[in-house]
């Protein structure tokens, strides 16, 4: 079996599209993926299952909507995938300076080089940004909120969430532990 990691763009925030956590493991129990584990309240999802990506992330979609009655882009990675992606990272996450961030943007596709260009012209002294297949790297030496570089992100025309660097690290540790 694969483990998963869904992530779920637009959810409990600001009080909108609310889902309680217990409620959406229930769910995904209930269609069948197993070892079903969810990580704070912003929609990330650890799960078993035989199915493929593509499939998955319809049905979720689907179940979804139909369960909570609104649509949420729902962005899978494996567990493998994951391990990867946090090995890719440009930027070093080790000697963060006060009020320095490294910020994640799971895509569901990869985005036309045109539109890689258009975010990377977005860069400045404060916020840098490493497009790496699916996956936008995003360093902040500022504030995520006053970011003009971040406030592109739609502009790749591809479905995208944004993770912390913590909470990847904390999802990666969770899919580990899945495994033992």
């Amino acid at each position: 079996m694969t483990i998963y990691i869904a992530l779920l763009r637009g959810i409990n925030v600001g009080g909108h599209n609310i889902i309680k956590m217990a409620e959406l493991r229930q769910l995904l129990e209930s269609m069948g993926l197993h070892k079903v584990k969810t990580y704070i309240q912003s929609g990330n999802v650890l799960f078993e299952s035989e199915e493929g990506a593509t499939q998955l992330t319809q049905r979720l979609e689907e179940e979804i909507r139909t369960t909570f009655g609104f649509p949420v882009p729902v962005i899978l990675r494996t567990a493998e995938a994951l391990n990867q992606i946090i090995q890719d990272c440009p930027f070093s996450a080790d000697s963060l300076n006060e009020g320095e961030s490294i910020q994640l943007a799971f895509l569901a596709d990869e985005p036309s080089p045109e539109k890689i260009d258009y975010l990377q012209g977005f860069q400045s002294e404060l916020d840098e940004c490493r497009v790496i297949g699916r996956e936008v790297y995003l360093f902040f030496r500022q504030s995520i909120r006053d970011s003009k570089l971040a406030t592109q992100l739609p502009k790749l025309g591809v479905p995208a969430t944004v993770r912390n660097w913590k909470t990847v690290l904390k999802l990666a540790a969770l899919a580990e532990d899945m495994v033992n």
